[in-house]
Formats: structure tokens, sequence, C-alpha cells
């Protein structure tokens, strides 16, 4: 687990025990843009549900070109995490793939990249931004992406569907 294995030896030195995740490990996140929701599933199981997820300021739609700022659509992974985001922790989605690099290529253009499901823009003390305001990531409280920080492996699949 990402997280906790990250302060495993700072806890021991405390004496803290490891902080169990808030739900068992993670194995398909299912994202449902009209709805503002996000399903993650362990197992087969569905075992918890981020309701009110910020998108793009354009949410309509599947990202196709860099600067739209719309939020991807079809099947990812996610790939890796950034401790140091300037949100609240950050984890990147696998987009483009290689259909959405031959769509925007056949237009001459860029798909764009560097989408993330992430929390709150640091500085904020929790205060959440209103409304979609993303450049097309997937923004949660801090709270949450603390907790999907823990429970959610490199690898895991993503299905962004509209």
């Amino acid at each position: 687990m990402r997280g906790v294995l990250r302060f495993a030896p700072l806890l021991l030195l405390l004496g803290a025990a490891n902080p169990a995740p808030p739900f068992p490990e993670i194995d398909l996140i299912r994202v449902r843009k009209a709805a503002r929701i996000m399903e993650l599933w362990s197992n087969d199981s569905l075992v918890r549900v981020i309701e009110h997820i910020q998108l793009g300021d354009e949410p309509v739609g599947p990202k196709r070109f860099e600067g739209d700022e719309r939020t991807p659509e079809g099947r990812y992974v996610i790939d890796w995490g950034n401790p140091d985001s300037a949100y609240h922790l950050s984890l990147h989605i696998s987009y483009p793939n290689e259909a959405d690099r031959a769509y925007a290529q056949a237009r001459r253009r860029s798909p764009g990249g560097m989408i993330m499901i992430h929390g709150q823009p640091n500085g904020r003390a929790g205060v959440r931004v209103p409304g979609d305001w993303t450049d097309g990531c997937i923004a949660v409280s801090d709270d949450e992406i603390e907790a999907l920080w823990q429970a959610v492996p490199d690898g895991t699949p993503i299905q962004i569907n509209p």
C-alpha cells in the first residue's frame, strides 16, 4: 500500500502501529462522469462510492485534445502516484492510450496527458473548490485522495464512462 509503506519506518520508530486503510485494496475504479461518482471495487464487490467528484471545465464528452479541458472516457490504469503534487496527492491515469493518440494525430493535434485523480489544491486547508474546475483530471476531497492513496496500487484498472 503506497502511503503505509512510505511512512512505515517512521511509524515503527514512533512506536505506532501501521494504520489500516479505510477499505480493502481496490482492484477496479469505475467513474460515471454524468452522475459525478467514483465506484471502488475489490474482489468483484463494490466497497465504496465517492460522490461529488469534480471533472474538467468541459465535462461532457471524451477528452480528445490537449487543452480541451475534458476528462477522458475509456479504460485506462492507475500507473503511478505523485506525493509532491500541486494538489493534495495525485494518482496518474494512463491517458492517452493508443486509440487516443491515433485520434489526435489523425487531426494533427496533441492528445494531451498528465490526467490524474487528485485532491484539492495545496494551501486551501481542506476547502473544496466549487464545481468542475480541473483541466481534465478527476478531483476528490483531500480525505478521499488519502484513502485512495493507501488502497489503490499501481496497475489498477480505471473505467471512465460518460
